[in-house]
């Protein structure tokens, strides 16, 4: 019981980041958002011609991006959401940095009855460490 009293704030900081990573593996699929990795995203690219959307600030958009990307900051997805209405139902590939807010993008698409919205796994980091190419 002493070392739980000399330890609280380590063992809080502990549990806390546990439950921060196990959310990061199971947040997503509570949410309905579907996620993909390279391979599969290239799958729907190559195969399902799936629009890509590219969720990030423009100044990230312009150092790379996914070949024929389409450009919709996450903080303007909900007021422009109607310019993709014509990809309702295609597969839509979403793409941010990292996976995070392409994520809370999907999920706005999802809510917008974009039913075929997918989630890159990992984000153009992910792409890159791939070997896949980006277009300036």
């Amino acid at each position: 019981m002493q070392f739980v009293q000399d330890n609280i704030w380590t063992i809080l900081m502990a549990v806390t980041s546990g439950l921060m990573l196990l959310w990061s593996f199971v947040g997503n699929r509570m949410r309905g958002v579907k996620e993909v990795d390279t391979a599969a995203s290239l799958q729907l690219i190559n195969h399902k011609n799936a629009v890509i959307l590219d969720v990030r600030e423009e100044s990230e958009f312009k150092g790379g991006h996914l070949l024929n990307a389409k450009l919709i900051p996450l903080g303007k997805l909900r007021e422009r959401i109607g310019e993709l209405e014509r990809y309702r139902e295609h597969p839509i590939l979403v793409v941010c940095r990292s996976g995070q807010r392409s994520a809370a993008a999907c999920t706005v698409l999802g809510k917008g009855g974009f039913g075929l919205a997918y989630n890159l796994k990992g984000g153009v980091l992910a792409w890159q460490k791939a070997g896949l190419p980006l277009e300036k």
